[in-house]
């Protein structure tokens, strides 16, 4: 089973997780990590390497970052960087993709980060509301 670290700045990944509950139910192998104003490249480091503890050596693992290039990318890359073999990254978290990641976490973890990615842009839509039947339309 796909293993998930979900990483922000803040409080963003304990909220993001907490939605996504209550969506799509409680989750196995679930890791939530925050990089807090008080903290250092060395604390967020720390955190990532307890959450990975939490599951099985041998479990693939996906961090789902909110940032790009920003301090959780940039620990976060450096531990996939040592375990390609069963780790990735992706970034721009948002509930859509947090909630696909769900059901498709039994696939490998390639067709799991290429899935996410199609699945995050999807999730970005604008609401055009009709001024002559007051019916709204989505784009």
């Amino acid at each position: 089973m796909l293993a998930f670290v979900v990483v922000s700045h803040g409080e963003f990944a304990e909220g993001v997780v907490k939605s996504s509950y209550m969506i799509f139910g409680q989750q196995e192998k679930v890791q939530t990590v925050t990089f807090q104003l008080d903290e250092g490249p060395e604390d967020l480091a720390k955190k990532l390497d307890a959450a990975i503890a939490t599951f099985d050596a041998t479990d693939q693992v996906l961090f789902l970052v909110d940032l790009w290039g920003g301090s959780p990318f940039n620990a976060a890359s450096q531990i996939v960087a040592e375990h390609t073999d069963r780790m990735g990254l992706v970034t721009g978290l948002n509930l859509p993709m947090l909630i696909e990641g769900y059901t498709v976490r039994d696939k490998p973890l390639d067709a799991v980060i290429a899935h996410l990615e199609e699945t995050g842009k999807i999730g970005i839509k604008h609401l055009t509301l009709l001024q002559d039947d007051g019916e709204a339309e989505q784009s």
